[in-house]
């Protein structure tokens, strides 16, 4: 492990870092979140720790809770701007493994569902494309002035 938590070569820590720039809708000494370039959803938000943690099973129950606390503002925020009635919130690790948890308006039920769900036997997928960067501009800037009340 490098200084201070970090992975020289995990690209969250850089982002954490701020050596790799990102939309930041809330920073933190324990948390970063910031718009996925790629979003499930428009306001579709990454949070993290800024430490690196390879999963949730091995970060500290607090990190969590703050990260948990940080997912329920959010949530709120986008439930309220884009009209939904649910918000997502979910930790995973299968894209970077470093702990950080996806907070999105959820506009269908598919927009966050799991293949034990889906009935036809082939499926085709591709990755949501990227986002243009003065979009995430705008919207980190909507959440973010959200976020500070």
């Amino acid at each position: 492990m490098a200084d201070e938590g970090r992975l020289a070569d995990c690209v969250f820590c850089r982002i954490a870092a701020g050596e790799i720039p990102s939309h930041r809708v809330f920073e933190d000494a324990d948390l970063v979140a910031f718009l996925d370039i790629a979003p499930i959803r428009e306001g579709h938000v990454l949070i993290l720790a800024r430490r690196h943690y390879a999963d949730f099973a091995e970060t500290p129950a607090p990190l969590l809770d703050a990260m948990t606390r940080l997912g329920q503002r959010l949530g709120r925020i986008q439930k309220r701007l884009y009209g939904v009635e649910r918000a997502a919130f979910f930790l995973t690790g299968g894209d970077v493994p470093h702990v950080h948890a996806h907070v999105l308006p959820m506009h269908d039920k598919t927009d966050v569902t799991s293949r034990r769900y889906i009935a036809e036997p082939e499926l085709t997928f591709r990755p949501p494309p990227r986002a243009a960067d003065a979009q995430l501009a705008e919207v980190a800037e909507r959440l973010a002035a959200e976020l500070r009340g």
